[in-house]
């Protein structure tokens, strides 16, 4: 790691887990979402009067409906999260890392920007939003997982703490929770999750790259704020040099076996000469001593 290129290394590392840590995996705080959901009346029309034992109503009502449906959201986004895997994967994959990252952002605010503005009205739209805020999240955890090729032998010691970053995001939910019980509506905490996105696009063009980061990481890499050596261009100068040394290496070894077999070829010619030579002398030499 070039000693000039630490400190991008260290900014990209740091918000890139912060990254996953406060937005990618928020699915999995459900429940703590739930309750909020709950107390502002979404499907409250699923409730009815609980019959009791013995077909007497108890004043209670029979909220099983409506329990099953915030079930069915949590599952559609959990399903999601990884049927979604393949898609997002080829994604990053052929389009790279600014496409999938400008992707991700669109699905993830639009996510939020639905639950801010739902109402126990269209809580139906909760169906909408989870996945495509589980698709946004899992987009983010891919694109910052490359973020591990900047620290050689450390590869691998920080894709496991970006995973980790991800499945501790569920706190988010948690949090919001807690501020909704002090007065916070969830439309604010929503809004201010969908106002962060404009960190998510700095972050796309400034601390990250436009493609891939290679692995190995090639002498003097740069990305994101260096201008005049992006991504791009430095796998394909990599990729041709690559490409150079193994058609010289093809060459160099044909010449070798074109050589060999060249030399091969002469060693056996002398042998049947020299063979040749042999059998003629010792027909002369039996002429000679032959019977007069």
């Amino acid at each position: 790691m070039a000693g000039q290129g630490l400190p991008l290394h260290v900014a990209t590392l740091l918000t890139g887990l912060l990254e996953c840590l406060g937005f990618a995996g928020v699915l999995f705080g459900w429940p703590s979402l739930v309750f909020v959901f709950k107390n502002e009346d979404y499907f409250k029309d699923l409730c009815g009067p609980d019959a009791g034992p013995i077909g007497n109503a108890t004043g209670q009502a029979d909220c099983k409906a409506q329990d099953e449906r915030f079930s069915l959201i949590f599952t559609l986004g959990s399903f999601m999260n990884n049927f979604m895997t393949f898609p997002t994967g080829y994604i990053f994959d052929r389009f790279k890392t600014t496409v999938a990252r400008l992707i991700a952002i669109f699905f993830y605010t639009t996510a939020t920007l639905i639950i801010a503005f739902t109402s126990a009205g269209s809580a139906v739209l909760l169906f909408l939003a989870m996945p495509m805020l589980t698709i946004g999240g899992i987009l983010f955890l891919i694109t910052n997982l490359q973020i591990g090729n900047l620290f050689g032998q450390h590869r691998s010691t920080i894709i496991t703490l970006y995973n980790g970053a991800f499945d501790s995001s569920s706190a988010v939910f948690l949090i919001i929770k807690l501020l909704y019980e002090k007065g916070i509506s969830l439309r604010a905490s929503f809004i201010f999750i969908s106002v962060c996105s404009t960190w998510h696009v700095a972050r796309t063009f400034l601390l990250m790259p436009r493609g891939h980061i290679p692995y190995p990481l090639p002498p003097n890499y740069s990305y994101g704020l260096c201008p005049g050596n992006g991504t791009t261009k430095e796998e394909k100068e990599t990729a041709e040099h690559e490409n150079r040394e193994l058609q010289s290496k093809e060459f160099l070894s044909a010449k070798e076996d074109q050589e060999g077999i060249t030399a091969r070829s002469v060693i056996d010619q002398a042998v049947r000469d020299r063979s040749d030579f042999n059998r003629e002398e010792h027909r002369g030499s039996s002429k000679v001593v032959g019977p007069a």
